[in-house]
């Protein structure tokens, strides 16, 4: 058989395969590798407690909350004086500029009114969750309801209507250091913002289903009821920041009450350091 003629090139010298005789053994301790030192795990990171992260939603919440409410506002005095408009526009022809400037309020108003209700939707919800683990481990207790149940509570159209209220109450319950077993009781302030909470939530509904009608008497009545919204979420924006405020409260360690002790203290008067008139001393 033909083979190709050498490269030239010096093959490599094939090295010789020992037999493997274990580990390797060194006559002195290498000073490679680890330290001589026991082995310690990585530290955990310490756990921050429910109530302080609930507190750190709550600063930002508050502020939402009334920046919210204000434009609520703004959004109703846009939609009363767009009513105002609607009567006005049946007797005579209105300015282009004032029905231009009617339009642009009742946009904004109702654009910024909407982006804030979702962010402090968002807000509170993630408040309650942080809320209520800090309500339980006030108790020793673990929360009822999973997170799944109480954002499902928050946004699910019906059960928004009871479980918020509930959650609230059962957070106050805790924070009254009240007995676990006992059926929570909501307070005045409770029951205030769970009835404007309850009626803005139907009213929205009505206000939803009554855009799809048509007339210009039903348009009318849509302005209205956009203004009644409006101001119903202002209202409510601003009882749950009283809310809001008077629960943080309660979750918070009660300080220990300090009583002072006054200790009065005569300094020695002239009477006493001189001997009195009369008297003989002793040699």
């Amino acid at each position: 058989m033909a083979e190709p003629p050498p490269d030239g090139k010096p093959r490599p010298p094939v090295r010789p395969r020992f037999r493997y005789t274990g580990p390797p053994r060194y006559r002195e301790v290498p000073r490679w590798g680890f330290p001589p030192l026991p082995w310690r795990g990585e530290p955990e990171a310490e756990r921050v407690p429910a109530l302080e992260r609930a507190a750190r939603i709550a600063h930002p919440l508050d502020v939402l909350l009334r920046v919210t409410a204000g434009v609520a506002v703004v959004a109703a005095l846009a939609e009363i004086l767009r009513y105002v408009l609607l009567v006005l526009s049946r007797a005579d022809a209105l300015p282009a500029g004032l029905v231009a400037f009617s339009d642009a309020a009742v946009a904004f108003g109702g654009w910024a009114s909407l982006a804030g209700l979702v962010g402090s939707g968002v807000l509170m919800v993630l408040w309650t969750l942080r809320a209520r683990e800090a309500a339980a481990e006030r108790t020793g207790t673990v929360p009822a309801r999973p997170a799944a149940a109480v954002v499902a509570g928050w946004v699910v159209p019906g059960l928004n209507l009871s479980l918020p209220g509930s959650l609230l109450a059962e957070i106050e319950h805790a924070g009254l250091d009240r007995p676990p077993a006992e059926r929570p009781r909501p307070s005045r302030l409770l029951l205030v913002w769970w009835g404007l909470w309850g009626a803005g939530v139907v009213l929205g509904v009505v206000v939803f289903l009554w855009s799809f009608r048509g007339g210009v008497q039903a348009m009318a009545d849509g302005v209205l009821l956009h203004a009644v919204l409006d101001l119903l979420a202002a209202a409510t924006a601003l009882v749950t920041v009283r809310v809001l405020r008077y629960l943080t409260a309660l979750l918070e360690p009660a300080r220990p009450v300090r009583r002072e002790t006054l200790v009065a203290v005569r300094p020695p008067g002239p009477a006493e350091d001189e001997a009195a008139p009369g008297a003989t001393v002793a040699p």
